[in-house]
């Protein structure tokens, strides 16, 4: 092995421990210094025991129907996919995402080989990955844009919220903006492959990788098969993905409301912003599943909109154990049926080709 070869893999090991002791020091300074000081855990015990036994079932079933809404979104992005295997590929990736460092990249690498050994190819996989990203992305950058609106019709407007909502929506023209070249032609789709990889390849250079290459044709190919997916099903995958991000909201509310934070000191609208603003932080990732990080800016930001520390508190870490902790231990046991399931095995490219695929390709 070269010396040069030698010292690129030192780098890459410093930089994967950097990363782990970054995000350990993040979760231990927030679960075990800021939150002590932000209210006493017994205050935080007292107000989770006092939930009913109603509320507990139904938060429990509203998780269960924020999961399921994701399963069915993974069912409209991959044409031929079963519910049952949407649940596996989805829960098994989020667990990874949710436990390692970097494990968003790991969750993504874990879901071409489950789509791989059903028969799916490479390019439906990542058309499927593709789309739900982006359109994940889109919501997360509406989203707080649509709260504030609703805040402001609240009466609740300020010129630091509205500052806010003017640097999301900008934010959110961007992106479609960029998703607009890339789908109005092959040649506007190539010329943004080759300015992504220019700028991509300044970073690997820096980091001792070789530069991109290739962007031009994998994002003039990915362009086909999403106008053809998109061309079918743009309407259920957008209307989806509102319904799974709201879905997801309406825990943390129903959280909120059963710990006793009632919507004289929290309304519903200052919950949403919140949220949408937190769910904005998870696009930074310096935790795995935004761990610590999501907490302290649901707590926060709740607590400054007028919710007692206490009930907050006790709200969020329900809402986190239920949408965030769970899906750890399912991922797992999903993980394992994959593992041991040969039923659903097949050969490369021999997956289930619906109507839409065909006319896609």
């Amino acid at each position: 092995m070269s010396t040069l070869a030698m010292g690129a893999g030192r780098r890459v090991v410093i930089r994967r421990a950097l990363s782990v002791l970054v995000s350990l020091g993040i979760v231990v300074g927030i679960f075990y210094f800021f939150l002590p000081q932000f209210t006493s855990v017994s205050s935080v015990w007292s107000s989770v025991r006092g939930m009913s036994t109603a509320d507990v079932v139904t938060l429990c079933a509203l998780c269960v129907w924020n999961l399921a809404t994701y399963w069915v979104l993974m069912v409209a992005t991959m044409p031929g996919l079963t519910h049952r295997q949407a649940m596996v590929v989805t829960e098994a990736s989020t667990a990874v995402s949710n436990t390692l460092p970097g494990g968003g990249a790991i969750g993504i690498a874990l879901s071409y080989s489950m789509y791989g050994s059903w028969g799916f190819s490479k390019s439906r996989s990542s058309v499927s990955l593709l789309v739900m990203g982006v359109w994940n992305n889109f919501a997360k950058l509406g989203m707080p844009v649509l709260a504030l609106v609703f805040l402001a019709l609240q009466g609740g407007a300020t010129v630091g919220r509205l500052t806010a909502a003017g640097l999301g929506l900008a934010g959110l023209l961007g992106a479609l903006g960029v998703f607009a070249v890339i789908l109005r032609s092959e040649a506007g789709a190539r010329r943004m492959g080759n300015a992504l990889a220019r700028v991509v390849s300044k970073l690997l250079v820096r980091f001792g990788r070789k530069p991109a290459s290739g962007w031009d044709s994998a994002i003039a190919t990915f362009r086909a098969r999403t106008i053809g997916l998109l061309a079918h099903r743009w309407m259920r995958i957008t209307l989806l993905t509102l319904i799974s991000h709201l879905s997801l909201f309406l825990v943390l509310l129903f959280a909120l409301r059963s710990v006793g934070v009632g919507s004289g000191s929290v309304t519903w609208a200052e919950a949403l912003a919140v949220f949408s603003f937190a769910r904005l932080v998870t696009a930074i990732p310096l935790t795995p599943g935004g761990l610590g990080v999501v907490e302290l800016a649901l707590i926060t930001g709740l607590a400054a909109a007028g919710g007692a520390r206490p009930q907050v508190a006790a709200a969020v870490l329900v809402f986190r154990v239920l949408t965030y902790l769970v899906r750890i231990p399912l991922g797992l046991a999903t993980y394992l049926y994959w593992r041991g399931n040969r039923k659903w095995r097949r050969e490369a490219g021999t997956a289930p080709r619906p109507a839409i695929v065909v006319d896609a390709l």
